[in-house]
């Protein structure tokens, strides 16, 4: 019975070594695969949480040169951000900090460049943003054609009545008054009523002498009652 019992499982360790004579390098490939991609997923875990530390002791640094009203500064810092962490969120807001610091302290082509950089690489909504403030500082360098372009670009549906706001602004720069009422009262139909940015953009369509319906109604009223 004891030989017969040997004799089964030297069967068994016959088919084993079949089995891994056949099928060894796969298994052995695949656990290598398995391992390798294991152990590239921690290190970009890792590598994410060391980007993120570094790009928010840099953002600090912004914020701090910032508050200080350190153009150049605010501008360096940045330039570190987008050589050493452009593809983290604290780049994009960086961007768009140091622009507003730059444009604060009469430096519009060096705002210009960092909003650029925001609109090109960061998320849609940081992109949107961006492209607002730089069609805003284009304008003021009377360069309204590159102002209208950037608008053109902004495609998500929340920002298409700022977008038209903006685009108000630009042409009214321009001396186009018919063309910014249009685009104002676009905007002013696509904000909501209860938005209080939606005033602003009625004062102006008011100034324009092209009041929306409801405010004139509104201000016939008031006029009747006095």
């Amino acid at each position: 019975m004891a030989k017969e019992l040997d004799l089964q499982e030297q069967e068994q360790i016959d088919a084993l070594k079949a089995f891994w004579a056949s099928n060894g390098n796969l298994i052995t490939w695949t656990a290598t695969l398995v391992l390798a991609c294991f152990a590239g997923w921690n290190a970009w875990q890792w590598y994410q949480r060391s980007e993120a530390q570094k790009a928010g002791a840099m953002y600090g640094e912004l914020e701090a040169a910032a508050q200080a009203g350190d153009a150049t500064r605010a501008g360096n810092v940045f330039g570190d951000m987008k050589a050493q962490v452009p593809k983290t969120v604290f780049a994009q807001q960086g961007g768009l900090l140091a622009a507003k610091v730059q444009a604060d302290k009469g430096q519009p082509q060096a705002a210009a460049a960092s909003l650029q950089w925001v609109a090109d690489n960061a998320d849609p909504q940081n992109a949107a943003v961006a492209r607002l403030r730089l069609a805003g500082v284009l304008a003021g360098e009377k360069k309204y054609d590159d102002a209208l372009a950037q608008l053109d670009r902004i495609t998500l549906p929340s920002f298409a009545a700022l977008a038209a706001d903006r685009r108000g602004d630009v042409l009214l720069a321009e001396g186009k008054k018919d063309l910014a009422k249009t685009a104002y009262r676009a905007a002013w139909d696509g904000l909501p009523a209860t938005q209080d940015y939606r005033l602003l953009v009625e004062a102006k369509l008011t100034a324009l002498g092209a009041a929306p319906p409801a405010s004139a109604a509104s201000g016939a009223a008031s006029g009747a009652a006095r």
